[in-house]
């Protein structure tokens, strides 16, 4: 792999020279800001072979550095290893910002001028980028540049996923509706219409959903948002001729994907909202020849607080996705009894056993299976050569979920698959504290995500010991498993959690070398009381899955944290023992037994 990487950093090294600039730097998104993206936009990966969804890497001319965070400082380690690329750990103390590493390596340069591609940068990003390097010394940023198109020439061309309707019945909501919704919040700041970029967004909106991107149902798109009229820019071979008369129907005509920029300047309206998270640089200052209103985009929060439809929907799916879950992990422990079981032959049950149901569609993320030491990589995916046997002894940690018709799940078990050591069990029972103290918390209605954060670190943080990735997100409606704008984490997001939310509660602690562990459920939030000091929240989960009992040290837990753990289990049974064989049934009534 490294011969291959060091052929294209030549390749990219020769239009540098000829364009005069003394660094490139590759995001890892794509013209709509999306995390997870079609492999078109897969720049970053491409140059580097880092393949996690979450880095950013510089190239000049005689060195290169690629920064990402915490959940994949072990995988990149091992994939940049034997590359000129060096590792640089995002929110390690001594890290250089990328700003600060370019102004070091060119010192001395002939040129001051670095390279970024418009369309695959948010008007965010880009402009910090141009802000910081014109402070580090002067350094100037071409954003014109899609290098790619010159360099990869075997270059995945853009996605030609057919559309699909997502029925009223699932959605909840009409899609007339939502606009009307849509326009009333533009106008509340003073907005006469808005260029969508986000595809989840888009999806949502037009009750439509796609498979132009891995296990994210979405399509690729622009959706341009007047006040009585709408335009969707799309490949529109994806289209069949009832969705085009549909929209229609509601004021939406269609137009080409490439043409966004035509219909920018034919914009007819006197101003437009324009959100600077979500829309990339190159179309944003397409966008300034209007009057723009840099605003956040209302549809994230729309999307977030889920419908009578939605809710039930997802509670439809978990128990199909419980029913799956049961009958894998029924079958995982005599499995790896019985020898031949690898993390990948395990992650393949599990989807299969998934797929017989009528409702599946896809995974929602690519299944986290990690035995042992691989528990600790956070993003950890087995590959054939990676791919570890598992024995009868120790802890696989599993992340899954899938993308069913009516809901989308997303769960984190970790498993004993025979004896365990004192410490995997000490660890394990300290990430169950910390998942049911969240899961507990009542709050006061306006609270944020980062203010219940600590409730799940607490037991952890008393033993020295702590985890650097967030404890919650959002999760879409048959849509992207990461939804915001709420999330729980250390790192301050004000967006409050409101009732109708849903969102994980995921704490872990990764042992490097040695095993991970995680317990992950999807939560409801909702109501609780009100009183004299105003309205509280709670917590419903979701999720319906037993917790493995094995590795927990219950003198560890507190009388409330047993009760909630044997309520749950009695849940879990109610809800999914009449869908189950007899022999099924033994068994989760064993599992789901009382501590």
């Amino acid at each position: 792999m490294e011969n291959v990487i060091e052929e294209r950093l030549g390749r990219l090294r020769e239009v540098m020279r000829r364009e005069h600039l003394a660094a490139f730097v590759f995001p890892s998104t794509d013209p709509h800001g999306s995390e997870y993206v079609p492999s078109r936009w897969e720049g970053r990966k491409w140059i580097s072979g880092f393949d996690g969804s979450a880095g950013l890497a510089v190239v000049t001319m005689d060195a290169a550095a690629l920064w990402t965070d915490s959940r994949y400082f072990l995988a990149a380690e091992e994939q940049l290893r034997n590359t000129e690329f060096v590792l640089m750990k995002e929110r390690v103390e001594g890290t250089p910002t990328p700003a600060r590493w370019i102004a070091s390596q060119l010192q001395g340069a002939a040129s001051t001028e670095i390279g970024i591609d418009g369309m695959s940068c948010s008007t965010t990003m880009a402009e910090a980028l141009i802000a910081d390097l014109r402070r580090a010394g002067g350094i100037t940023v071409r954003t014109n540049l899609d290098v790619l198109e010159e360099i990869w020439t075997d270059r995945p061309a853009v996605p030609e996923g057919e559309v699909c309707v997502h029925n009223i019945e699932y959605a909840g909501e009409s899609r007339a509706d939502k606009l009307r919704r849509i326009r009333a919040a533009l106008r509340e700041v003073h907005a006469d219409g808005m260029l969508m970029s986000a595809l989840d967004d888009i999806a949502w909106t037009l009750n439509l959903r796609g498979t132009d991107v891995h296990c994210n149902p979405v399509f690729v798109s622009y959706l341009l948002i007047a006040h009585d009229k709408a335009t969707l820019f799309i490949d529109r071979k994806k289209l069949s001729p009832q969705i085009v008369a549909a929209l229609k129907a509601d004021g939406v005509a269609t137009d080409d994907y490439a043409n966004v920029v035509r219909g920018l300047k034919k914009y007819p309206e006197y101003n437009i909202l324009i959100d600077p998270d979500e829309t990339n640089y190159t179309l944003y200052k397409v966008a300034t020849a209007h009057n723009v209103i840099r605003h956040s985009s209302p549809v994230p929060a729309m999307k977030a607080v889920k419908n009578a439809a939605e809710t039930e929907g997802f509670r439809r799916s978990m128990v199909r996705d419980g029913v799956a879950l049961v009958r894998f992990l029924m079958w995982l422990k005599p499995a790896v009894e019985s020898g031949g079981q690898t993390e990948i032959t395990v992650s393949e049950r599990l989807r299969e056993l998934r797929a017989a149901d009528p409702m599946y569609r896809d995974l929602s993320f690519d299944t986290i299976a990690g035995y042992q030491e691989h528990g600790a990589i956070v993003h950890y995916e087995a590959t054939p050569v990676s791919d570890a046997m598992l024995r009868p002894e120790g802890l696989i940690l599993i992340d899954s979920g899938a993308q069913y018709a009516d809901g989308t799940t997303d769960i984190t078990r970790t498993i004993a698959l025979g004896p365990v050591t004192d410490e995997q069990r000490r660890v394990y029972t300290l990430v169950l504290k910390g998942h049911l103290q969240l899961q507990n918390m009542k709050f006061p209605y306006g609270a944020s995500g980062t203010q219940l954060d600590a409730a799940a670190r607490m037991a952890m943080w008393r033993e020295g010991m702590n985890f650097l990735h967030g404890t919650g997100h959002g999760v879409g409606s048959y849509l992207n498993v990461h939804e915001g704008p709420h999330q729980i984490r250390m790192e301050w997001r004000p967006a409050p959690l409101v009732p109708g939310m849903t969102v994980t509660d995921e704490p872990g602690l990764y042992l490097s070398g040695r095993f991970g562990v995680r317990t992950e459920n999807m939560l409801m939030v909702k109501d609780y009381m009100e009183t004299e000091f105003g309205r509280f929240l709670e917590f419903e989960p979701l999720t319906l899955c037993p917790i493995d009992k094995t590795p927990i040290i219950v003198s560890m837990l507190t009388d409330e944290e047993r009760a909630w753990l044997d309520d749950y289990h009695r849940r879990v049974y109610e809800k999914l023992s009449s869908y189950l064989q007899p022999d099924e049934r033994r068994w989760l009534e064993n599992a789901c037994s009382p501590l």
